[in-house]
């Protein structure tokens, strides 16, 4: 089924389940611990054998020789997996080096080793008897010395990623009002609360993965590259992916060695990554260096706008483009944006939620509430001043539904804005300093194709079957209300089965795509089961009312279980009109700090999220998303850093003692709205997902927020307190 126009009202604008908030399908499953995540899937395949992974202890060099002959020897081990004994495994898709195999090293903790036993504490032990010789060789492990000389990343069609209109430097030479500020963002981890894990098993020349994974399709397709073996001898499996945040998209070490180490053990073997090996061998959100500059009239209106943003990576290839939301979110006639990616040593940077937008936001958002300040506008005013009518850097786009106008006018009068006071400093709590902040938030909406089969069987029950994951976002459930609604049945009669690679090919989880285009899917292939019970039953399905489990067909009522056991197969795709519109997300984020004016310390007081994403299909597992995304940009902002030793170039902090993130203690209060819009150019559902658009923004807030609470602004995240205690005005 191809979604070629915008769509009127359908059975969706008069749901009774779809938009619904209802409780997680999947939440008993997990609150009781039995909900089967890939490590503890004891049951799917016998004698299962333990797989531990060694990691380099050298960020770039070779592997002189490796003696693993005392490990082998030790006891319960089965089979040792070596680099040097072992060719380089072909690059699977989006990874910047081998994985596995070779002598020669990439990266800090690349995987050089797996070690195959009968329990994991003898796998364990056996690792440690493995001796290594290296030969190190020097590494470029600063962004900030490598960034001067970093080319131009790769745009769109091979090109250089630098996009002008108009003349910028003329029209930023003849602004009244100018703003030329610099910021960093740190690398950072997914720390996602499962570990990359893999159960592996062979039958034959015949693969089976029980993984941890986002993508299921892109997963097979990357291992039988990985492999040499054909894609079709592959069944990947996941049913619950606990934690991924884009870590997860790509096939990592984990599956790679699980499947080498079963073949050469000839058994099944489990692998999950240890905790410390998480940040290194596996890949992390890439530091940014960004330069933003503005010019503006006297009456806030922009006239040249410009952002730069510098990363590094492994090859000098896939960069974190902090520009990413500047070309969508305020007017201007004259336009700079230019991505510079520089070639390091450390380990491979990757998406990680919201990539580009999430840290890009850390810097446009506040350099828009300095240029607030520089004109004397209110932050709120000055962007609703340059609210464009068409896409700012392609004026024939037209925007398909934007409400950030309303999000920031609404946010406003719910937050209490007309309290803050515009003049930094001036509101004390005891020893706090009190200040609140605001941000804005652009994330694109794109949808993809995918696919489901649904079928109906004889008590009138409706199972559906696609390869779509739940990364924890609640997708069991609003596949289920989707059904349900198609259908005209009641949820409990839904059963859905996710993640298995035997079923049609989803979008899969990521990019904030897959709500809107897994349910998508979902309804094509059930608006063709109602078209095969029409024909069966003899009446239009298209037109007949399937409500109650009955099913209305001009003056004929039928009971749905009289078509018996049917199904039908169905994808989503996407005719060409899209082209003409840039379909987002948006939102107006809002913060309140205390800063400790003796310590330094940030105390986050509340926030409040006004979300413009159309349909939300389940508002209470949406606000879960929004709130915990909010968390996440709270902790890029205050906390979170991956520490990067640039002499021996690896992440020091790589385990959660040394990783801080926000804990509920952090952000005792906070609050989400969505807007009641409907897009119809996104899809059937008219949804278009809000997992990312949460992370977009919240962050700036915090960090405007603490600029008005102390007049001390800081444009190096994380804002630890040691960058501002000393600039503190004391209380008396």
């Amino acid at each position: 089924m191809e979604f070629n126009a915008p769509a009127g009202t359908n059975l969706f604008d008069r749901s009774k389940v779809v938009g619904k908030s209802t409780p997680r399908i999947d939440g008993p499953l997990k609150t009781t611990g039995t909900a089967p995540y890939a490590y503890e899937r004891h049951d799917v395949v016998p004698n299962q054998a333990y797989g531990y992974v060694l990691g380099s202890a050298i960020a770039k060099g070779r592997i002189v020789s490796m003696d693993t002959s005392e490990a082998r020897a030790a006891p319960g081990v089965l089979a040792v997996v070596a680099a040097p004994e072992t060719k380089p495994v072909g690059k699977g898709m989006q990874n910047n080096a081998p994985l596995f195999g070779g002598s020669e090293i990439a990266h800090y903790h690349q995987a050089i080793a797996c070690v195959v036993a009968e329990t994991f504490e003898q796998a364990r032990a056996a690792t440690a008897l493995i001796r290594t010789r290296y030969e190190r060789a020097d590494g470029a492990f600063d962004l900030a010395h490598a960034a001067p000389g970093a080319p131009l990343a790769e745009g769109q069609g091979g090109k250089p990623d630098r996009e002008t209109m108009g003349d910028f430097d003329a029209a930023f030479a003849a602004a009244s009002v100018k703003l030329d500020a610099r910021y960093t963002t740190p690398d950072e981890s997914h720390a996602m609360m499962e570990p990359h894990a893999t159960i592996a098993a062979w039958e034959g020349d015949r693969l089976t993965l029980w993984t941890s994974n986002q993508m299921i399709n892109w997963a097979k397709e990357s291992m039988g590259k990985i492999l040499g073996i054909d894609p079709e001898k592959i069944r990947v499996d996941s049913p619950y992916v606990g934690g991924g945040f884009g870590g997860k998209l790509f096939i990592r070490a984990d599956a790679v060695l699980a499947a080498l180490g079963s073949k050469a053990a000839g058994r099944p073997v489990k692998v999950a990554l240890q905790r410390p090996l998480m940040a290194n061998n596996t890949t992390h959100r890439h530091a940014t260096i960004q330069r933003i500059r503005i010019g503006a009239e006297r009456d806030g209106r922009i006239t040249a706008i410009a952002h730069e943003n510098w990363s590094g990576n492994l090859n000098g290839e896939d960069g974190e483009n902090g520009t990413r939301q500047t070309p969508k979110l305020y007017a201007g006639a004259n336009r700079l944006i230019a991505n510079y990616i520089a070639t390091l040593d450390l380990p491979e940077g990757n998406a990680m939620r919201a990539p580009g937008e999430a840290p890009g936001h850390l810097a446009l958002e506040v350099a828009m509430d300095e240029l607030a300040e520089k004109l004397g506008i209110d932050p709120i005013e000055l962007r609703i001043r340059n609210e464009p009518r068409t896409v700012p850097a392609n004026p024939s786009q037209r925007f398909s539904d934007r409400n950030l106008v309303r999000c920031l006018r609404e946010g406003a009068e719910r937050f209490g804005w007309s309290s803050r006071q515009a003049r930094p400093g001036q509101v004390r709590d005891g020893r706090w300093l009190v200040g609140m902040g605001v941000a804005a938030g652009y994330r694109g909406a794109p949808t993809g194709k995918s696919a489901a089969r649904v079928r109906l069987e004889a008590g009138g029950r409706i199972i559906v079957e696609t390869d779509m994951t739940d990364i924890g976002t609640g997708t069991y459930t609003i596949i289920a209300q989707t059904a349900a609604e198609t259908m005209g049945v009641p949820l409990d009669h839904v059963a859905v089965v996710l993640g298995d690679s035997r079923h049609p090919v989803s979008s899969g989880s990521g990019g904030q795509w897959g709500a809107a285009s897994s349910t998508a899917g979902v309804y094509a292939a059930c608006v063709n089961l109602r078209r095969a019970i029409g024909q069966k039953l003899g009446f239009d399905g298209d037109s007949a009312t399937f409500e109650n489990g009955r099913i209305r067909a001009g003056d004929r009522t039928l009971v749905l279980t009289e078509a018996g056991v049917i199904s039908a197969d169905g994808e989503m795709t996407y005719g060409a009109f899209k082209r003409d519109y840039d379909v987002g997300t948006y939102a107006a984020h809002f913060c309140e700090v205390g800063v400790d004016t003796y310590t330094g310390e940030t105390c986050i007081r509340r926030m409040l999220a006004v979300c413009d994403a159309g349909r939300i299909l389940n508002p209470l597992s949406a606000r879960s998303q929004v709130i915990g995304a909010m968390v996440m940009s709270a902790g890029a902002t205050l906390m979170e850093e991956l520490a990067v030793d640039k002499r021996f170039g690896f992440f020091v902090n790589h385990d959660l003692a040394g990783y801080e993130v926000p804990v509920h203690a952090d952000i005792p209060h906070q609050e989400c709205i969505f807007l009641d819009t409907l897009d119809p150019i996104v899809s059937p559902m008219k949804a278009k997902g809000v997992g990312e658009l949460g992370i977009c923004g919240p962050g700036a807030a915090v960090a405007n927020a603490i600029y008005n609470a102390t007049g001390v602004r800081v444009r190096d995240y994380p804002i630890t307190l040691d960058k501002h205690l000393a600039k503190l005005p004391r209380v008396a």
